[in-house]
């Protein structure tokens, strides 16, 4: 025969009625009928020598209670959620088309302008950037001098240090900043344009020309 649990803690039974995992209405209320048929169930086979009393079917109703509100506000903040990342979504497709700079350490060039960034928590006495071609020499150095904290977006004629045009395509660069005689922390970023974004778990990403994926968070500036 089926016991009645009179304690404080949802019965087995009753989680096990309520743990069925669907995200509609409908299934709380099937959670519902499944555990007052249970109920039922019980008031019908107990023992007419010790049959339940008002405080353990008010504790079971209060289990029922608790249970399906837990069951209730999940779906809310599932909801919820999706509607957030919805917003998201929205807010992040007025970006396609646009250009950004976002952490990376490459810049094209098609025999014109390249375009680039830094960005400097704090400010440094002396800032130079080294941009390197696909055999890791240094081809061009920019000297920047002093440079307050910030994102600095950058311009690169696409000349070699001997005043030649480098090639069209794909180079790296690198950043040294100073102050006084210790290095100073400091971020590269590359120029892409937003060309689509997708929806993730985790949240939205922007899918960019430079075949980079990326968070929102990631952008340091938009053009």
């Amino acid at each position: 025969m089926t016991t009645v649990n009179a304690a404080n803690t949802p019965s087995q039974a009753l989680l096990d009625a309520m743990n069925t995992k669907k995200s509609s209405t409908a299934s709380v209320d099937e959670a519902q009928n499944r555990f007052m048929t249970l109920l039922v169930t019980q008031m019908r086979n107990q023992d007419p020598l010790n049959p339940m009393d008002n405080a353990q079917v008010t504790s079971q109703m209060a289990q029922l209670s608790t249970v399906t509100g837990i069951d209730k506000l999940n779906n809310t903040l599932e909801t919820l959620i999706n509607n957030v990342q919805m917003g998201q979504s929205y807010q992040a497709s007025n970006l396609i088309g646009r250009s950004v700079l976002t952490p990376g350490d490459t810049i094209q060039t098609s025999g014109e302008a390249g375009y680039f960034g830094i960005e400097l928590p704090i400010g440094a006495d002396k800032v130079k950037v080294n941009i390197k071609d696909g055999s890791g020499a240094t081809i061009r150095t920019i000297e920047l001098g002093k440079q307050d904290a910030g994102t600095i977006p950058l311009t690169w004629d696409g000349f070699k240090d001997d005043g030649t045009t480098a090639p069209a395509g794909n180079y790296k660069f690198e950043v040294e900043a100073t102050i006084g005689s210790n290095t100073a922390a400091a971020t590269t970023l590359s120029f892409a344009k937003v060309l689509s974004i997708s929806n993730y778990s985790t949240g939205v990403k922007l899918n960019l020309s430079n075949l980079m994926t990326v968070d929102t968070t990631a952008v340091k500036e938009i053009f």
